[in-house]
């Protein structure tokens, strides 16, 4: 099937569902994010580097969190009764883009925070970083490896379709690295809501990766015992054999 070249009534539900998926995500942000952005400004105006960095590191990671949830959906069939497969594949490879451009833009703000001073080469190079070394490197090898299957999708004709679906498997490794980054590196994970929101999406996905799996398990059981109940075929020279007796009585 063919994602590319979408009609132009397609891409507009395309782009009318991406839209939806937006605003939840603002919607769901927005409101602490001008809370935090009064505060900072009326406490130090030098501080906002830092209140939107975390504001796109919690964007990002809504996007990516919604990707990964919205792939897992699509893998259980459950959104083609809402829309044409075209579409929502190419939704869950647009909030996979959008969530890498915002941990991006998260990157490049780290280096105009002077809060906790981070070079080019601490924030490109795992294991660099001054601040919770490990877990800062939990998120950037996050960013690399949603980087590969992003990548992936644009290259799927050349590599085939079995090492694409192989490197998709990928994304859980980098959605744990993120989660794990959020929760220990992150300065807002000691908030309720900031807390939530990564149990949140943890759950969420687990349950439905282990749904998926065992629906999977259990279609090829299903599969198997249909299997061992079909009749078993009868050889052609023992079939003639039959026939022949069958006649001459």
């Amino acid at each position: 099937m063919r994602f590319q070249g979408l009609d132009p009534r397609t891409q507009l539900v395309r782009w009318g569902l991406l839209a939806v998926a937006i605003g939840i995500v603002l919607g769901a942000t927005a409101p602490t994010a001008v809370g935090q952005l009064h505060v900072a400004w009326e406490a130090n105006r030098s501080s906002l580097p830092w209140v939107f960095e975390r504001l796109f590191a919690f964007l990002a990671y809504f996007a990516m969190a919604g990707s990964v949830i919205y792939g897992l959906l699509l893998s259980t069939k459950i959104l083609d009764a809402l829309a044409h497969r075209p579409i929502t594949f190419t939704l869950h490879q647009d909030l996979a883009a959008i969530g890498l451009g915002f941990a991006g833009i998260h990157g490049v703000l780290l280096g105009l925070d002077h809060s906790m001073p981070f070079t080019l080469a601490q924030i490109a190079v795992p294991g660099l970083a001054p601040y919770a070394p490990f877990w800062v490197a939990a998120g950037q090898a996050s960013f690399y490896l949603m980087a590969a299957v992003i990548g992936s999708f644009y290259a799927r004709r050349r590599i085939g379709q079995r090492a694409w679906r192989t490197l998709h498997y990928v994304t859980f490794l980098a959605f744990v690295g993120a989660t794990g980054h959020g929760l220990v590196a992150g300065t807002d994970s000691g908030s309720a809501w900031a807390w939530w929101i990564y149990v949140g999406s943890a759950t969420a996905v687990a349950f439905l990766l282990t749904y998926r799996i065992a629906a999977a398990v259990m279609a090829r059981s299903s599969r198997t015992r249909a299997t061992a109940l079909r009749p078993a075929p009868v050889p052609a020279g023992r079939s003639a054999g039959i026939e022949r007796k069958v006649s001459a009585a």
